[in-house]
């Protein structure tokens, strides 16, 4: 081990398939360019990403190390060694931010652990987007993640969130498999109350961009088809 440690950089990607260099800044192109080593979730779309941004880049010459549900907790000890033998390394999101509602948090402790410098690099967030969009509260907001997939537990947990938001003054954000959206929009508009808000923010950063913010009720009337479209939903009732 060298007594000079490489930078761990989380680098985000695009929410979409619009060319990354139009929703990311430049600075994203210099590291790319300059790190050989990489943690990612899927070995195909992290080299098509790469190759997006620098195009000149050696193929060959990138060392990737996959990070995904299958990865044994004790197979990423050695996964910063990179960065330990003084080489700085890219932890790559499939989509959007690396670690927030993405693989990776996992590696940015482990990085900690050994006095690595974790450097996060500025990209598009759908859940920050999505709420930035919504006009609903951004100083107290929770995310969810998934919620269940069985309907009666489902209907219980959006009860409950609803509640939250009001106690709380909190916006509650979740999402959805995508195919399944237009179902989530119909167990919103039947099971919440008929003034609390909901937003769906979807095809965040790309040309078919949509992001509205009604009451439930209003949803009901609504002839929006959000199927296969990767989309944020939030509500808060006031």
């Amino acid at each position: 081990m060298t007594s000079q440690v490489g930078k761990l950089y989380l680098i985000p990607t695009g929410l979409g398939d619009n060319p990354p260099l139009e929703v990311l800044p430049i600075s994203i192109k210099k590291i790319i360019e300059s790190v050989d080593d990489y943690i990612v979730e899927n070995e195909k779309t992290a080299r098509r990403f790469i190759k997006s941004i620098s195009s000149k880049k050696s193929q060959p010459s990138l060392r990737l190390h996959i990070l995904n549900k299958y990865t044994k907790e004790n197979e990423m000890s050695s996964f910063l060694d990179a960065c330990l033998e003084g080489k700085s390394m890219g932890l790559l999101s499939e989509a959007g931010c690396p670690a927030i509602a993405d693989p990776g948090s996992d590696i940015v402790r482990l990085a900690h652990q050994n006095n690595i410098h974790v450097v996060p690099l500025v990209g598009p967030s759908s859940i920050v987007l999505a709420l930035m969009g919504s006009g609903m509260n951004g100083q107290s907001f929770a995310f969810n993640g998934y919620l269940p997939i069985d309907k009666h537990e489902r209907k219980s947990e959006l009860k409950r969130l609803e509640r939250l938001s009001f106690e709380q003054n909190q916006s509650q954000l979740f999402i959805e498999t995508p195919y399944r959206n237009n179902k989530m929009l119909e167990d919103l508009c039947q099971t919440l109350q008929p003034q609390t808000r909901v937003c769906v923010a979807c095809d965040l950063t790309l040309s078919t961009e949509y992001i509205k913010t009604m009451t439930a009720k209003e949803w009901t009337f609504a002839k929006v088809d959000f199927h296969k479209r990767p989309a944020i939903f939030i509500i808060h009732k006031e």
